[in-house]
């Protein structure tokens, strides 16, 4: 069985890296804005109990069953992977500088055109308008792409987002989907 972190191993996590879930020509290369201390503490991503990305993922039809983030690694079977777009582990993204996102949007473009999936979805509004440079990016299809890479907004899925309720994430995830199976 397996238990919650204690407050000194999620202290401890700020130090982690939690690993890419990613091979080449994937689907979907889903990126978080970065690790928060639980998700480091247990070395998967969308780790916090009360984090939706798992949830809608399943109910937007990308999973036929509801994972956990200890199977991320089956992903990669269905043809999705995850990564961030600043791979240092916060607290919360508040902690993080635009500097840290603009950097981290670099790294995650060079990451993309290495890997080539057929689309990035980048999981949280104002870490995409600060890391990518574009100001009035609204959720869904950007006319922007990284090399061949589409580029699709997401909300993000965080306890914390409660502009976005799950049934709203689902339905953007399936939106997502849908552009996909096309």
């Amino acid at each position: 069985m397996r238990t919650r972190p204690t407050k000194a191993e999620l202290e401890a996590a700020r130090n982690k890296v939690v690993p890419d879930v990613i091979a080449r020509g994937l689907d979907v290369l889903f990126c978080g804005i970065n690790p928060g201390l639980y998700t480091a503490a247990i070395g998967h991503h969308f780790g916090r109990p009360g984090n939706r990305f798992w949830p809608a993922l399943h109910l937007s039809g990308f999973t036929p069953t509801l994972l956990s983030p200890y199977d991320e690694d089956e992903l990669l079977a269905l043809g999705l992977g995850v990564t961030n777009v600043v791979m240092r582990t916060t607290a919360t993204a508040a902690e993080l500088t635009d500097d840290e996102l603009r950097a981290g949007a670099v790294a995650l473009k060079k990451k993309v055109i290495r890997f080539r999936p057929r689309y990035l979805a980048v999981l949280g509004l104002g870490a995409y308008r600060v890391g990518f440079g574009i100001k009035k990016a609204v959720v869904g299809p950007q006319p922007e792409r990284v090399g061949d890479t589409k580029v699709w907004l997401l909300p993000n899925p965080s306890g914390l987002n409660a502009h976005y309720q799950l049934p709203d994430l689902a339905r953007e995830f399936a939106r997502l989907r849908a552009a996909v199976r096309s």
